[in-house]
């Protein structure tokens, strides 16, 4: 299988200003679905970590009382002790919008002032534009003198509350409010990769290239910076160790980092007209594929990014798309909640006047019947290219904010029957039809996933267990409920007064376009 076939190539990628590599070979990825299961695994590899060692890490909201485990750390303790051991802790954080509009400034202060304590440096940045943010989830672990135990995570789930969930989806016990449909304790699907091999480096430089970039980290204007010179905010980075050589070699798993990073004044040094590598990345693989392309998000926004499928089910009449997507949006309200509603009403239209029987989007519940969050950014297409990341498929996360994603190629086939679902000669992947089949089966309630591995059998069986459990619901809930948490999803259509105001609210402020107006005049990224 030529990785060119799928992966981006460095004229492709775009950003001849950064020194990340164009792909990394060698490397073992696992996914580990559930903020429970990543937390536990994070805190087992940070509490290893010895002086001189390196513990990197950037998010979007970072809760220092979130708990890792039920009996902790928490992951200010977490960190603050890795500091105290000598590692050397480094951070950067979204400096954040105001908590009374409900986003997290305070949360990000507060975790950042713990662990500069203990000795450690985490520094609040906003080289964002306007009204965009950093919304990339990465930690990097780097052992100096073992490098063969280094290990990155990467992907959706942020240091914070709400996060640490796991299969039962009953919810984190420390959450945040949402939605009242959401109950008080939010039922929340997440993945995370764990990244060992070259990769990490790759992961480090792009840490790096953030921190060691000359544009001042407040961007919010004067008044901004004048408070946070009161508060004594660290505004300028101390100086990083020297980056360690690159791990060795460890498994069958090619992976290229992509990354969102929009154009804007000052530009960034290492992405001077910015840098949509997640979008490029995504359409290459979306036109690639034939029999079916599964993902998991949080949006499902935009018709920029449902035209690309829509496209791909008119040129190719095979192709299923299937989607899981939140019932609801986070947030209520009379304001807040039609622009959330708009954008994905438009995406799914899109695609379903392009093949309206091959386009199958579900919401997923618990066993009680609450909703649960969809937070996961994941696709597979034809289980042979699978990526996971911080984007979601909207215009802001392709566009507007810095994201981070890796996709993921297997040098091990799947031969199980069909062994090249889309029948180009590259063959189903061991890795993509594994995570397919490892999330389906949760949203299923399955151990056995044979009829799953059929593109066109899987997605009988999958529409046949949602009709049953909304069936179910329906029919007033007698006997026992079916097996599965997929529901179909329901869409509608706003009337034309909340369309008035939401649709113009949706594109300038919900999921703004942070392309060079050359980009955006060309239709391309």
């Amino acid at each position: 299988m030529p990785l060119e076939d799928w992966f981006l190539s460095a004229d492709e990628r775009g950003n001849p200003d950064s020194r990340i590599p164009v792909w990394c070979p060698g490397n073992t990825i696992e996914p580990l679905i559930h903020g429970s299961a990543y937390f536990d695994r994070l805190a087992t590899e940070v509490e290893a970590l010895g002086a001189g060692d390196h513990l990197f890490f950037t998010d979007w909201r970072g809760d220092p009382d979130e708990r890792m485990r039920d009996d902790g750390p928490t992951v200010a303790a977490l960190f603050a002790s890795a500091a105290k051991r000598g590692v050397v802790v480094k951070g950067l954080l979204w400096r954040s919008h105001l908590d009374r509009l409900a986003y997290s400034e305070e949360e990000n202060r507060s975790l950042g002032d713990d662990v500069a304590a203990a000795g450690g440096e985490v520094l609040l940045d906003q080289r964002v534009r306007r009204g965009g943010s950093h919304h990339q989830k990465l930690v990097v672990l780097r052992h100096v003198s073992a490098p063969e135990r280094d290990i990155a995570f990467a992907g959706g789930i942020d240091l914070c509350h709400s996060r640490r969930d796991d299969a039962d989806h009953r919810g984190d016990p420390q959450p945040i409010a949402m939605a009242a449909a959401y109950g008080e304790h939010p039922p929340w699907h997440d993945v995370q990769l764990a990244l060992r091999g070259p990769v990490v480096g790759a992961l480090d430089l792009s840490f790096r290239e953030r921190w060691t970039d000359s544009v001042p980290l407040d961007q919010h204007g004067p008044i901004a910076t004048v408070l946070d010179r009161l508060r004594h905010a660290d505004l300028h980075p101390d100086p990083l160790p020297p980056q360690p050589p690159d791990p060795p070699e460890c498994g069958p798993h090619d992976v290229q980092v992509m990354r969102t990073y929009p154009a804007m004044r000052p530009p960034y040094g290492f992405a001077r007209l910015g840098e949509q590598s997640i979008a490029r990345g995504y359409t290459k693989a979306i036109k690639r594929a034939r029999r079916l392309i599964y993902l998991e998000d949080q949006y499902l926004w935009s018709t920029e990014v449902a035209q690309l499928f829509a496209t791909a089910l008119n040129d190719n009449p095979e192709l299923h798309l299937i989607a899981v997507v939140p019932r609801h949006p986070d947030v209520d309200g009379r304001f807040a909640l039609p622009p959330n509603q708009v954008g994905r009403e438009q995406a799914i239209e899109l695609c379903r006047r392009a093949a309206p029987d091959r386009v199958h989007v579900f919401d997923v519940e618990n066993h009680a019947g609450t909703p649960v969050y969809v937070h996961a950014k994941v696709c597979v297409v034809d289980d042979v290219w699978a990526s996971t990341g911080s984007d979601n498929f909207n215009r802001r996360s392709w566009t507007h904010d810095s994201e981070l994603s890796c996709a993921v190629l297997d040098r091990t086939p799947d031969d199980r029957a069909p062994a090249d679902p889309a029948g180009l000669g590259d063959g189903a992947r061991r890795y993509a039809r594994g995570l397919r089949l490892a999330l389906l089966r949760e949203h299923l309630d399955r151990t056995d996933d044979t009829d799953l591995l059929d593109p066109a059998t899987a997605v009988r069986v999958i529409n046949e267990a949602a009709e049953a459990v909304r069936d179910w619901h329906a029919g007033g809930e007698r006997g026992p409920r079916p097996p599965g948490r997929l529901v179909p999803h329901r869409t509608e259509r706003l009337p034309w007064h909340q369309r008035f105001w939401a649709v113009p609210a949706y594109r300038m402020i919900y999921d703004p376009d942070g392309r060079p107006w050359r980009a955006r005049r060309a239709g391309d990224w």
